[in-house]
């Protein structure tokens, strides 16, 4: 008996079942009688308690913390530990599914863009409708704003496949430099090369086993994994399109996205037409252009006049 909730459920136990007054329960079991009586003053928050247990379960697989940045946006304002307090008391916590081997030795961070539309990272997914015919999920993402582009289900992706996509979202999106993906047989194919030379996209392949460095798809393929594919069941195809379509939408536009500052990836997309606001947006943030490679020029100046002289 360590908590007082504890103790007060022995004594109403000795109370009821030998019929002991409160004064010689309490005192067989070394408990203080006003610990007992105690009425807490506490509001119970039944209204915030209703509506984070609609949250948790439209969102099984969401945490505290973007719990809270839900309930932000609906207007209910709470401090951590009430937050915390409250998320415990309902038992909403996220139970963790199989970990994995953790990666030895130091990591180096990875380049980011500058921009949107300047690297995407490509990658498949694979899933079972309910009467066993498996389908693969061809996912494309921003680097840069961490926006889904492309979401799309098929009994087959082939590389032919593959680029009249990227032909559709190159029309619709604008200029692309470059590609991310692994060394798949489809992603390595005749017709991704063909259509490299074509449009003049770069495609960097990972190293093979490593897929760390192609981090930004696997993020968000663990987290389509677990908040989505594992929570749906898909009777056809055709219900698989139109649920990921959907979820697409909820991932660009309303999910809040931790390292963009609770923003979602679309209104940081926006605001890439307005440059005070995107600077702005990148401070609160943490930046997430890169650090210059070359070391700060003499005295702090680019100046022709105040740079050392070679030789």
């Amino acid at each position: 008996m360590v908590t007082p909730a504890a103790r007060r459920e022995a004594v109403a136990y000795l109370k009821s079942c030998y019929e002991t007054s409160e004064r010689r329960a309490c005192s067989t079991l070394g408990v203080d009688r006003p610990l007992v009586r105690y009425q807490s003053r506490r509001p119970d928050d039944a209204a915030i308690r209703v509506r984070f247990r609609e949250i948790a379960a439209a969102r099984r697989r969401f945490g505290y913390r973007r719990l809270h940045f839900m309930s932000e946006r609906e207007g209910i304002m709470l401090n951590n530990k009430k937050l915390r307090r409250i998320y415990r008391e309902e038992l909403l916590q996220v139970r963790r599914r199989g970990g994995r081997k953790q990666a030895l030795g130091t990591r180096a961070p990875m380049t980011l863009p500058q921009g949107p539309n300047q690297r995407w990272s490509l990658g498949f997914l694979s899933d079972t409708l309910t009467d066993g015919r498996r389908f693969r999920i061809l996912v494309i993402v921003d680097d840069f704003t961490r926006e889904c582009i492309y979401l799309i289900a098929d009994t087959s992706l082939s590389g032919l496949h593959v680029t009249r996509e990227l032909d559709r979202l190159l029309v619709a999106r604008g200029r692309l430099l470059s590609i991310v993906s692994d060394n798949g047989t489809e992603l390595t194919s005749i017709a991704i090369l063909r259509w490299c030379q074509d449009t003049r996209v770069e495609w960097h392949y990972i190293a093979p086993g490593k897929p760390l460095q192609n981090a930004f798809i696997e993020s968000f393929n663990g987290r389509l994994r677990d908040e989505f594919l594992n929570e749906t069941l898909f009777t056809s195809l055709a219900q698989a399109r139109h649920e990921l379509g959907i979820r697409r939408t909820d991932y660009n536009n309303v999910r809040p996205h931790g390292s963009l500052g609770k923003m979602t990836p679309a209104s940081l997309a926006k605001l890439s037409a307005f440059p005070m606001q995107w600077a702005k947006a990148l401070e609160q943030v943490g930046g997430s252009s890169p650090q210059p490679v070359a070391a700060p020029s003499h005295l702090g100046s680019n100046q022709a006049r105040t740079l050392p002289q070679a030789g």
